[in-house]
């Protein structure tokens, strides 16, 4: 029977494995002990949970025992993308980002532990960076995820630098928390922030944060290309765009004013 105050429908095995994939997609790869004591329930009650969503292809176990969500769940967000309506809102944004700078604009949303690809505009250069939509992303060593980490609340921050598996996508890839925070703190200072090779050899990437109706960093929008290309002469002059134009973004979505 359903407990007080719950509706006579509610089915309370549904809703906790549910909870268990919103604790996953929070926080990224957990044990089932971790779990037990975030959801206030048993490690027995917490194995059968992920037992089952394992067996239905939503979690996988890592080598070392802990658990994360596979990419099923990224299938069912891909045919929410479609639907996505910051994306209808913003694609002129991004289409007059394009045709300012020549180089692909990309608008990717931080999902609490990673960047989701929402939307871009490729360069009609040959040479370009062509990322998936839906495809998702590491915050730390892109301009879309730092743009987003620079300007989380504190604690969620922390809980990011805390949860992050440090691994150098390129030799100039920034792993350890310590550099992270500096850059942080200057992208905090300027507005936006620059994947200097980071993520990919030869592509740097100039971004800046979109603020929801809750003021918070909700997406991102970037304009990437060949580091040939994306100079600091031309970096320089695409910040200054892209900054009044997230700022622009923000305000039509609702978000407070700064």
């Amino acid at each position: 029977m359903p407990s007080k105050g719950e509706k006579y429908y509610f089915v309370a095995s549904l809703a906790k494995g549910l909870r268990v994939l919103e604790l996953l997609a929070a926080k990224g790869e957990m044990s089932a002990s971790r779990m037990a004591g975030c959801l206030d329930t048993s490690r027995a009650a917490i194995h059968r949970f992920l037992t089952t969503l394992r067996d239905l292809g939503y979690v996988e176990k890592t080598a070392d025992g802990r658990f994360r969500l596979t990419f099923k769940v990224v299938e069912l967000g891909m045919k929410k993308l479609d639907g996505f309506e910051i994306r209808h809102s913003v694609h002129p944004f991004l289409q007059e980002m394009a045709l300012a700078c020549g180089e692909t604009v990309n608008l990717g949303h931080w999902d609490g532990t990673a960047i989701v690809h929402l939307d871009k505009i490729n360069s009609k250069e040959i040479l370009r960076l062509d990322v998936g939509l839906g495809a998702l992303a590491p915050a730390y060593c892109t301009g879309l995820g730092k743009a987003v980490l620079a300007f989380l609340p504190a604690h969620e921050l922390d809980d990011y630098l805390e949860s992050v598996e440090w691994v150098a996508m390129s030799p100039k890839t920034i792993t350890t928390p310590e550099k992270l925070i500096v850059d942080i703190r200057e992208i905090r200072e300027r507005g936006y922030a620059i994947d200097n090779e980071e993520l990919s050899l030869g592509l740097r990437c100039v971004a800046a944060p979109v603020f929801d109706h809750r003021g918070r960093p909700t997406y991102a929008i970037s304009v990437s290309g060949p580091s040939q290309r994306m100079t600091k002469k031309k970096i320089d002059t695409i910040q200054a765009t892209l900054l009044p134009l997230c700022r622009r973004i923000s305000r039509l979505i609702g978000a407070p004013e700064q």
